[in-house]
């Protein structure tokens, strides 16, 4: 298929024109027209480059692209680097950032829910990007905290009473510590996401709201691998997704 083809195609299924976003969403580094195989990873690495290079990849897709707000704007030094793989190699890199977080289906939290069972209720934070909502059953946090490792194959940090109760359960991938103080006041009983600050534990201390830190790579593997498999059957491309190792 078509480069432009696929880029339209993805911009209106995650309806890219609705945030607002700290990096540009779509094609950041544009290579050769026709696409055939397209790879995905969390971030574009030059590792993660690579890897889709070897593979024969027409397109590297990602979570975790280039030129965010506030960075330097030169290609130099590591982006000069890992720039200049794609261009050599002639491969598009696309990223979807707050879109990918978001999308109801295909999205981060969207597909935590689906291997955490949860049952989604409601959104809230920064562009509703963040999701709220409830366990079948009420758990033991320290089970909950074992289902959690099992799935993203990664021992979360957990701050609370292991044996607490909780059903009630507000989540949002990657670095969404920031949006705890809004969870609890929701009435979550636990607040899941990738990263964890300094504050973060004083607040569970004090609500008595726990706190689990899942991991921000753990917690953004699945929608661009979501998305490369639905890109897949729609358009009969082959698809690839290559994980790295990540302990944040």
């Amino acid at each position: 298929m078509q480069l432009k083809e696929l880029c339209d195609y993805i911009q209106t299924l995650l309806d890219v024109g609705r945030f607002r976003d700290y990096c540009p969403n779509g094609l950041q580094v544009e290579g050769r027209t026709e696409v055939f195989k397209l790879a995905t990873a969390v971030t574009a690495s030059k590792r993660a480059i690579q890897s889709a290079v070897d593979w024969g990849a027409d397109v590297l897709l990602v979570h975790h692209g280039y030129f965010w707000r506030g960075e330097e704007a030169t290609l130099t030094g590591i982006k000069r680097g890992r720039v200049a793989l794609l261009f050599q190699h002639d491969l598009n890199l696309l990223a979807y950032h707050l879109p990918l977080d978001a999308h109801p289906e295909l999205g981060n939290n969207a597909q935590l829910a689906q291997r955490f069972g949860l049952i989604e209720t409601g959104r809230f934070g920064e562009q509703a990007i963040a999701c709220r909502g409830e366990l079948p059953e009420a758990l033991p946090l320290a089970l909950f905290a074992e289902r959690i490792e099992s799935t993203l194959s990664r021992k979360p940090l957990v701050i609370g009473n292991p044996t607490q109760s909780i059903r009630r359960v507000a989540w949002c991938s990657g670095g969404g510590q920031s949006y705890f103080e809004e969870a609890i006041r929701l009435g979550a009983d636990v607040f899941v996401t990738g990263e964890i600050s300094e504050q973060s534990v004083h607040l569970a201390e004090e609500s008595g709201v726990a706190f689990i830190s899942a991991g921000h790579h753990a917690t953004e593997r699945y929608g661009v691998q979501a998305l490369g498999a639905h890109l897949s059957a729609q358009f009969g491309l082959q698809h690839r997704f290559f994980d790295q190792d990540n302990p944040v």
